[in-house]
């Protein structure tokens, strides 16, 4: 009898039989102490989430120079306040402790990483993308002029805004690659 008297105060039983009509059994002191992440925010930032070019608007919460939320804009007119999962979980790709925020490079045949300065990266790929248009360009084929290189080829992925992806086009378009995809058609 005792333990059934124990089970009948637990607060959601005294909620369904109608006994708290205020719900005041589900609170304690430490939900009433809680506060919302963005109530402390320094500023707050409008932008886009990056995961696909859907454009959904975020609220970036930061408190001394730090991401604390990111959450839907209410007033975006696509998508009114609401986030996928994957743009509601996009708070990781700045905070995150695993994110890598250094250049990491293997070299051929190479069993471990190692750290390179954005400048030489750069200069890494600017030689490599060089001497592949130089290598695989095609001035005719069968007597047409077709002034291409089938040798360099893109494929963009999800997170990448229309923005980006129209100067990646006009830069693959420059180089001649002719092969210019997007995950989203695929």
């Amino acid at each position: 009898m005792a333990r059934r008297k124990r089970i009948l105060r637990w607060p959601v039983l005294r909620q369904l039989r109608g006994q708290d009509p205020r719900g005041d059994a589900a609170r304690s002191p430490r939900t009433d102490a809680l506060r919302p992440r963005t109530e402390e925010a320094d500023t707050v930032a409008r932008s886009v989430c990056p995961y696909c070019a859907v454009g959904c608007g975020q609220l970036v919460y930061v408190k001394d120079g730090r991401v604390t939320q990111i959450e839907g804009d209410p007033d975006s007119p696509i998508s009114r306040g609401r986030l996928c999962p994957k743009g509601s979980a996009s708070k990781q790709l700045v905070t995150h402790p695993g994110r890598q925020t250094h250049v990491l490079h293997r070299r051929p045949h190479g069993t471990g990483w190692e750290r390179l300065d954005l400048d030489t990266a750069m200069d890494m790929i600017t030689d490599r993308v060089l001497r592949t248009r130089r290598e695989t360009w095609q001035q005719e084929e069968d007597g047409k002029v077709v002034r291409r290189t089938l040798g360099i080829a893109s494929l963009g992925g999800a997170t990448l805004d229309d923005e980006e992806n129209y100067l990646m086009k006009k830069l693959y378009t420059a180089l001649g690659a002719i092969q210019v995809e997007n995950q989203a058609r695929i």
